[in-house]
């Protein structure tokens, strides 16, 4: 009996140390899963047994158990029973993790949105089109090739092929229609990089200039220009790592104010010579932008009246963190339709039916290769100019996001493809495919 009492001691002590030393683990893990189904839910209008399904079922987020709570539109997620998290949906920010019990019932400001006018066709609205077909495309080929990463193999849900502003292949996975917001993840960066150009554009923000973060100024760091973040070569110390906790995981799941984590890093590197790929950059330049204008609201309501409902992008909701930031990196939510204006608006040269958001020159200094990052970023955007996509042209460039979520801008074709999915595919064939269909 004594021995049994010692095993099942050293079992328990065993038990104990194990829970203390995952703990992190889990709160990042119920933390994701909670998120994600609120967002899912209340703004993608998926149910929970889909989202479980598809959005849940990766390991290790499969092992939380999820719930929703449509009267108070939360969800909950609990990590073998050990701990819980909890998300809230709030109108026109979407969804947000609370860290206590009194963010639940926090007031808080929310964009106002235009009331779109959708009676134009597509793009600059969001009625039919009328019948085009272009006698240079070869539509079966298109067809073939956009069947051809769905299914299994590649789990997309969503893509169009825009040409010469005409839709001329359209495909959604069961449960998606053109009516479904999709998150976009990091292709949030170049909506947020979109916001600095518009501003440049009016005049408002020079990107040459210092950034202008308080606690900066009596180090080295006082030198890093919003250009050098914009770029993502400011030297900041950042651990991009989502198998493990690290500092991106810890700013998405565990911060109230997901703009601080990079401001108090140190810098490890030179700015202008140091590309480091940092969600932490692009939630940095978003309080940067916080800081253009003279309350919260005009902020919030910048990025859609100068922006996002300018081009008719109405489905999109940016969502905020806590304190009431744009979370730059990650959280903006539109219809594949949508996100495909984005597109076109870079495809313009940001002259959208007739008004100048921004001009070519902001276009240009997007697409310019950050020094050191070998040719493949620009300003929050990814190129092809060093041929890693070898069949496609390489002055070809993308907004990118987490499983293979991407928006194709080629100038040369008048092309613009969107992409939705849960997994990568063979990128460099499907855009070769397309862009040999049309000659």
């Amino acid at each position: 009996m004594k021995f049994l009492k010692r095993i099942l001691l050293v079992l328990s002590v065993i038990l104990i140390v194990a829970v203390i030393y995952n703990y992190p683990k889990l709160n990042i893990l119920a933390g994701y899963s909670a998120k994600n189904t609120a967002s899912s839910v209340y703004l993608g209008k998926r149910t929970l047994e889909f989202t479980d399904k598809t959005d849940n079922n990766f390991s290790p987020v499969n092992l939380a158990t999820d719930k929703v709570d449509t009267s108070s539109k939360s969800a909950t997620s609990s990590a073998f029973g050990l701990l819980t998290r909890k998300a809230i949906y709030r109108e026109g920010l979407g969804a947000v993790l609370t860290l206590n019990k009194d963010d639940d019932k926090a007031s808080y400001l929310k964009p106002v949105r235009s009331n779109a006018d959708n009676v134009a066709a597509f793009p600059y609205g969001n009625a039919p089109q009328k019948d085009t077909v272009f006698e240079n495309t070869n539509y079966d080929k298109i067809k073939n090739a956009v069947d051809n990463i769905f299914g299994k193999s590649y789990y997309s849900r969503a893509a169009v092929v825009v040409y010469k502003d005409q839709i001329i292949a359209e495909k959604y996975a069961d449960g998606f229609t053109k009516d479904s917001r999709i998150l976009g993840w990091s292709m949030t960066k170049s909506i947020m990089s979109t916001v600095y150009g518009i501003l440049q554009h009016q005049n408002k923000i020079n990107i040459q200039d210092k950034a202008p973060i308080d606690s900066w100024q009596k180090d080295a760091r006082k030198d890093i220009t919003i250009h050098n973040l914009l770029q993502m070569n400011s030297g900041l110390e950042w651990d991009e790592n989502y198998d493990e906790i690290s500092d991106a995981t810890k700013m998405l799941f565990l911060e109230r104010d997901m703009t601080k984590m990079q401001e108090e890093k140190p810098l490890v590197g030179k700015p202008n010579a140091t590309w480091n790929y940092s969600s932490g950059t692009s939630n940095l330049l978003s309080k940067i932008l916080r800081k253009q204008f003279n309350t919260h609201q005009e902020y919030l309501d910048f990025w859609y009246t100068d922006f996002i409902d300018k081009i008719g992008m109405n489905s999109m909701v940016v969502e905020t963190d806590l304190a009431g930031n744009y979370v730059a990196s990650s959280y903006a939510w539109a219809t594949a339709r949508d996100w495909a204006k984005f597109g076109l608006l870079y495809l313009k040269n940001g002259n959208w039916n007739g008004e100048e958001l921004f001009t070519k020159d902001w276009v240009d200094y997007a697409t310019t290769p950050t020094p050191t990052s070998n040719g493949i970023y620009g300003a929050q955007f990814w190129l092809n100019t060093n041929g890693g996509y070898k069949d496609v042209p390489k002055n070809m460039y993308y907004a990118d996001g987490y499983q293979g979520q991407r928006v194709y801008v080629l100038p040369d074709e008048e092309l613009v493809i969107v992409r939705f999915g849960l997994s990568g595919f063979q990128e460099n064939k499907f855009l070769s495919e397309i862009i040999s269909a049309i000659q």
